[in-house]
């Protein structure tokens, strides 16, 4: 696994100013140029110019950031220009498969892995013309919320405010957010305009509104799941984030295909009806958005949440206001159970997709000490496991085993999935189109809700404790339970539609009166992906234009 340490050598090579880190990085870039000069359409030379300064950030920030674990010793831009992300390059969380770099999951457990296959969403990205420049750092098998969870250690925001004159390496060092905290950090660094993630449970949208990027979740089943390492199959979805809205929305057309190798994608005819549903939708409010109806959850604003994060909230609804969109509150009863039941049926799926990594048949195996007992097969599982995972994976094993047990199964497990039913019924309940999985089910109507808007987090970005604080807190005996009920609080804004598998963005909204930014959510109903798109674009439209 490559880590950069660069000594910021300057070279020239065919008239191009290079930042070199390592022989491999170099050589890389010296390919890129000497491509540049055989070329000489604006096209290509465009899609040279996109991937070099991608490169250059990488290059000049990675060291601070650690946004990247893994950049392919060369990158070749599209030639054919006709291709509709020739200009784009992405980044791939580290969870989702490649069979030309490592897939690690920012584990031990998987240290070395070169998957011999790539997932389908890179396969999709390749065949649209996009570069590959890496492999995005995250929370351990995407278990956490923040980003600290890794075994390349945790990403850091590279988000700087404005009003700040501190050098770069000098910046107030923040959490990027998880478990995609690598791959919004590698956008709002500059490293590339879009990057791939996996949300369970707000994983995109989270680091996104911490970093001050765009982050889509989209309906389940829409994105291809195959080549991506499970973490809770009835949840995990890949998503995109982006430097804007017209990135993520290149990106999803590429991506919203049907899989026949993911069982959980969602049928041909499911699609085309949900399709044609949310383009009807739309020509009620496309020449006049006073037909846009936005909803605003009562119950996503709860005590945890930071009254300074709602500043830029009020003034997202104002500017929609003031271009004619109609809102209202709207009531969503069953969201508070959201959270603790997402954290049950995680947790429980985790556990199953967790015990195939033994040491034995998945994984790194790591041999007992001198003189254990290397032939019960037992010990060896579980001191490979107890070497291998990280204390986040090992902490929600223990809860989904304990919650899959006969004696907690119908008291938690069962309680959590009736919770998760409750919850999907609350959100059909408001939209004003009708659901196309459920069977039997009429739209609200007029009094209905197109979208739903709320914060994307409670608070900003969270600060990274000095390293002599974290080493006083971890002497502590319940700092582990405090700071991880602190990190999975995170997701309570987040966790909602997760549940209910519906398409959710968060956009740039601005920034707190910390300074930091901020997102806010847009959410529709299953299928409904491209109107929570175009919405996001009104949101990032009128944003642009209001004064500062």
């Amino acid at each position: 696994m490559h880590k950069f340490r660069p000594n910021f050598q300057s070279e020239s090579v065919s008239g191009l100013e290079l930042f070199t880190a390592y022989p491999s990085f170099l050589a890389m870039l010296v390919n890129v140029a000497s491509i540049c000069s055989r070329i000489g359409t604006p096209r290509q030379c465009r899609a040279i110019s996109r991937l070099q300064s991608s490169l250059k950030a990488v290059n000049a920030k990675n060291l601070d950031v650690n946004a990247l674990v893994y950049v392919p010793q060369c990158i070749n831009p599209a030639v054919d220009t006709d291709l509709p992300l020739y200009d784009v390059p992405v980044a791939i969380k580290d969870n989702i498969c490649t069979a030309s770099m490592p897939t690690t999951c920012s584990s031990s457990m998987l240290t070395g892995f070169t998957s011999p296959f790539d997932a389908t969403v890179v396969e999709l990205l390749q065949s649209a013309g996009a570069p590959i420049i890496g492999k995005a750092n995250c929370d351990e098998f995407g278990m956490g919320s923040l980003n600290m969870y890794s075994s390349c250690g945790p990403v850091v925001n590279p988000y700087q405010p404005k009003s700040r004159t501190t050098a770069w390496s000098e910046r107030e060092r923040r959490y990027a957010g998880g478990s995609s905290g690598g791959s919004a950090a590698a956008v709002a660094a500059g490293m590339c305009p879009v990057a791939l993630g996996t949300d369970t449970g707000g994983s995109i949208r989270l680091p996104a509104s911490y970093c001050g990027v765009v982050g889509l979740k989209p309906s389940y089943g829409i994105i291809s799941r195959w080549g991506v390492v499970s973490f809770a199959d009835s949840l995990d979805c890949v998503g995109i984030i982006g430097q804007n809205v017209d990135y993520v929305k290149r990106t999803f057309g590429i991506l919203s295909k049907y899989d026949k190798k993911d069982l959980s994608s969602a049928k041909p005819p499911t699609r085309t009806k949900a399709r044609e549903g949310c383009r009807n939708a739309m020509t009620n409010w496309q020449s006049s958005l006073s037909g846009l109806r936005v909803g605003i959850p009562q119950e996503y604003f709860p005590a945890e949440t930071d009254r300074d994060i709602l500043g830029p909230l009020k003034q997202v609804i104002k500017n929609l206001q003031k271009v004619g969109v109609t809102v209202v509150p709207v009531q969503l009863p069953s969201t508070p159970y959201a959270l603790s039941a997402y954290y049950v049926i995680a947790s429980a799926e985790a556990s199953s997709n967790m015990a195939r990594y033994d040491g034995i048949q998945y994984g790194l195996r790591v041999d007992p000490p001198p003189g254990a007992d290397a032939r019960k097969a037992a010990d060896v599982y579980g001191y490979t496991r107890t070497q291998c995972f990280g204390p986040e994976v090992k902490r929600r094993i223990l809860l989904g085993t304990y919650a899959l047990t006969a004696d907690a199964f119908d008291n938690y497990f069962l309680q959590a999935q009736r919770v998760r039913k409750l919850i999907r019924a609350d959100f059909d309940k408001v939209f004003r189109h009708a659901n196309v999985l459920m069977t039997g089910e009429t739209s609200v109507g007029p009094e209905g809700v197109d979208v739903l808007l709320h914060p994307s987090a409670i608070r900003t970005a969270p600060p990274i404790p000095d390293a002599s604080i974290a080493v006083e807190n971890s002497s502590k005996e319940s700092n582990g339970l405090e700071s991880s009920l602190e990190d999975y609080v995170q997701d309570v804004l987040t966790v909602p539609a997760s549940l209910a598998g519906l398409p959710a963005i968060s956009v740039p909204a601005g920034l707190a009166d910390d300074q930091w930014p901020i997102g806010v959510s847009v959410v529709g109903q299953w299928g409904y992906d491209e109107m929570v798109l175009r919405v996001a674009e009104i949101i990032e439209d009128t944003g642009r234009d209001a004064p500062v």
